[in-house]
């Protein structure tokens, strides 16, 4: 019988043990490593790139009390102070830091009753018994130290209460000697039957010696559902008759050794991901103190820096656009800084505003450039919105009306260009209507890649960038 358990067992672990080497990734040995709960690598979570050991075998040996039965292992119980002697062996695998499955084989000898069994009985009318017994239990594993872990402790630890609970089977053999100093088996019980399922509970105390070993000491509380595990014969014997329980339970205190299996620094139930959510947090810190802005500085102080300015000597004060060139609404050359009259084109002698005449001012045909758009994009840029509002209120002050011209570089077919072309023209009508302008002022074109501001750049890979992108716009022009 126990030499039938012991090969199931062993057939069990064996495939185990086997497979133990979860991952190809390996730690780097940089924070956190063990002994600071976690691990600096960020990988998916797939089985080819796991970052932490998650397999570990178990033994260790104990000594079960039989507590809650008709002979006890307890004084002050039925019986006197009485140890025998159990150990343990098991397959442990982590399926997050706080939860795992233990496969375990239990084996052990309990001893109860008024004398140990190896001795002569004292008198006629004592009674002494032994039981040893074999089991195979499934445990769920749940790691209450990082359940239970404090959102701000920052500290690394080594130790970790564990909880555990798990059901199996158990088979055994229970001796009796009484006055006449003879030995007899009382009751055997093979494994995998109906009655021979057992509960057992308890918690462990762990101890990280080093990123392969920890220590565990264990008190389990085993429930055998059977009267008849301590000896006492079947259950109307007369022994079974002096206490009313129909389960032999006992503890069993066991002190015990993990090896943990793997190629990684870390195994997973010692990772603490709030350990590493905070050693995240810190080096993109320490990242966001790197960041160099505007390598070659920005010159004009005009807030766009010198890396993408297409104007480097900006007058301090001058409003500008996203390339950093100057702004000129009404496009008479005098920019708006200096340009006594913003919205009505004038020379430059004249600071920007008309001649006077004897007659009204005629407007002539007027564009307003630098409305760009990205590559294969008709998204109005937020760049853009200083020039289109200055439009708004210039449209509104003139009696006149404009089209507003959409244009592409030369990449695209010709079809695909006019579309995109009337789309952006399309787009900067409904901005500028709905922010104010009259409807009947405007009217949308798109001329496509016929109306280049640089016609040079035909194949768009003669020039470079900032040309194609000076070709990709909208622009205004009064009928």
């Amino acid at each position: 019988m126990k030499l039938s358990l012991a090969i199931v067992a062993l057939a069990l672990a064996i495939p185990s043990a086997t497979y133990a080497q979860d991952s190809t990734a390996v730690s780097k040995g940089e924070y956190p490593n063990t002994f600071s709960s976690g691990s600096a690598n960020v990988s998916p979570f797939t089985n080819q790139s796991k970052r932490f050991n998650d397999w570990s075998i178990s033994a260790g040996v104990g000594v079960p009390l039989l507590q809650s039965a008709d002979l006890t292992s307890i004084k002050n119980g039925n019986g006197k102070n009485l140890f025998g002697y159990s150990a343990y062996v098991s397959i442990d695998k982590a399926i997050t830091h706080a939860f795992g499955i233990n496969l375990q084989y239990d084996r052990g000898e309990t001893r109860q009753g008024w004398f140990n069994t190896k001795n002569a009985a004292p008198d006629a009318s004592a009674v002494g018994a032994r039981t040893q017994y074999d089991a195979i239990s499934l445990l769920g594993d749940i790691n209450f130290s990082n359940v239970l872990r404090r959102v701000d402790n920052h500290s690394p630890y080594r130790w970790a209460l564990h909880g555990y609970a798990g059901i199996g089977t158990i088979a055994y053999r229970a001796y009796q000697k009484d006055g006449s100093n003879k030995q007899t088996l009382m009751t055997e019980i093979k494994p995998f039957q109906l009655g021979s399922l057992f509960f057992q509970a308890g918690t462990g105390l762990k101890f990280k010696v080093n990123r392969r070993i920890d220590i565990e000491g264990r008190l389990m509380y085993v429930v055998t559902g059977d009267d008849e595990f301590d000896g006492g014969g079947d259950a109307y014997s007369a022994i079974n008759k002096r206490s009313e329980q129909v389960s032999d339970n006992f503890f069993n205190a066991t002190l015990g050794l993990s090896v943990k299996l793997g190629k990684h620094e870390s195994h997973l139930m010692w990772h603490d991901p709030l350990q590493e959510i905070y050693y995240k947090l810190d080096v993109l810190a320490n990242k966001n103190q790197d960041i160099e802005v505007c390598k070659k500085g920005d010159a004009d102080n005009d807030g766009v820096c010198d890396d993408w300015d297409r104007q480097l000597d900006t007058p301090a004060g001058a409003r500008v656009d996203g390339a950093g060139v100057a702004l000129d609404t009404d496009l008479d050359g005098v920019i708006d800084l200096y340009d006594k009259c913003v919205t009505v084109p004038g020379p430059v002698e004249n600071n920007g505003c008309p001649v006077a005449t004897t007659g009204p001012v005629v407007e002539t045909e007027t564009k307003l450039e630098g409305i760009e758009f990205d590559l294969n994009s008709d998204r109005i840029l937020p760049s853009n919105t200083p020039i289109l509002n200055n439009a708004v209120n210039y449209i509104n002050s003139s009696t006149g009306s404009y089209n507003v011209i959409g244009a592409t570089d030369t990449r695209g077919t010709d079809a695909y260009n006019q579309k995109l072309s009337e789309r952006r023209a399309n787009n900067v009508k409904n901005y500028l209507i709905k922010n104010g302008v009259q409807t009947g002022k405007l009217q949308a074109v798109g001329k496509g890649e016929k109306d280049l501001k640089y016609p040079e750049c035909e194949p768009a890979t003669k020039c470079p960038e900032w040309k194609n992108r000076a070709n990709r716009r909208v622009y205004f022009e009064a009928k």
